[in-house]
């Protein structure tokens, strides 16, 4: 799951990322109860040994994405791991110094084991695309059974190091961007757009398969809990003459009719209905498309 706040497109890369890092922490904060639940490891009688080559695997990842010349130019590197090349580097460096399975050991006969790049890369891909453990095999080298269990670890890395900072109702600063970015989109008093991914994990056991809609995710999160009981933060707007005190998120058609949701307008008739839903629709798919 995934909840994105709206960002203005002329936000600073620093805030492009914060807003990326927000959207990875809920994601990431929403499976972590999923993927806690223990697996087997370890050996298994009889299961044949593959020699993946992962050094030549790291050196291919490494030449890829993050040489000085990579082989995919940033454009690239942005559409397929859905960041910049910098604030994935940011998450990997945080990571690696919070939990040391991701970093890179020699194994008892001093070989060479899994670097950080292997492991946060498959755990991204396996988020990011919604593909099964084994998916990310044959082109970063990395196990099924190391995948699922760096997706695991990744995921609780990422609410621990960031969930104080990320994993928060709106402060007071907080509040007064969005509602600037709200007034420049021409909705006063909008907090921002509200949407949820939809995913359906595989290959995982089977308390862990099923699809999660956006109703489910909603209630899942912390950050929106007052929602439901009318709650949000003050704000002080006008429109058309009338006064409100209460800040309010774009949402579709599938979301509870909460105070704090401003809806679609289903068959709209008229100009003026038909505007709003119009540009109601047009500013909330920019956090779709995000």
């Amino acid at each position: 799951m995934s909840h994105r706040f709206l960002v203005d497109s002329s936000s600073s890369e620093e805030d492009d990322d914060d807003e990326l890092i927000l959207a990875t922490l809920h994601q990431a904060h929403t499976q972590y109860a999923l993927l806690n639940a223990a697996r087997p490891g370890g050996s298994v009688p009889g299961r044949q040994y593959i020699n993946r080559n992962r050094e030549a695997g790291h050196w291919r990842l490494y030449e890829d994405y993050f040489s000085d010349a990579p082989t995919y130019s940033p454009t690239f590197f942005r559409r397929r791991f859905r960041m910049s090349r910098s604030l994935f580097l940011r998450i990997l460096q945080a990571i690696e110094q919070h939990d040391d399975y991701f970093v890179q050991k020699r194994d008892r006969i001093r070989r060479l084991g899994l670097s950080p790049l292997h492991k946060i890369t498959a755990a991204f891909r396996m988020l990011t695309y919604g593909v099964a453990a084994d998916a990310t095999d044959d082109y970063i080298r990395i196990a099924e059974s190391t995948a699922v269990e760096s997706l695991k670890r990744f995921v609780k890395a990422i609410v621990e190091i960031f969930g104080d900072e990320y994993l928060r109702s709106p402060n007071d600063n907080d509040t007064a961007r969005l509602l600037a970015i709200g007034e420049q989109k021409g909705f006063p008093g909008m907090l921002g757009s509200i949407d949820c991914m939809h995913w359906k994990w595989k290959n995982y056991p089977a308390a862990w398969q099923g699809s999660h809609n956006d109703i489910n995710v909603l209630h899942r999160s912390h950050l929106f809990a007052n929602l439901a009981e009318g709650h949000a933060p003050e704000v002080n707007y006008t429109i058309n003459g009338h006064n409100y005190t209460m800040g309010y998120y774009l949402a579709d058609g599938i979301y509870p009719q909460w105070a704090t949701f401003v809806k679609l307008i289903p068959s709209p008739q008229g100009n003026k209905r038909k505007y709003f839903t119009k540009v109601q629709a047009a500013v909330r798919k920019e956090v779709e498309s995000a």
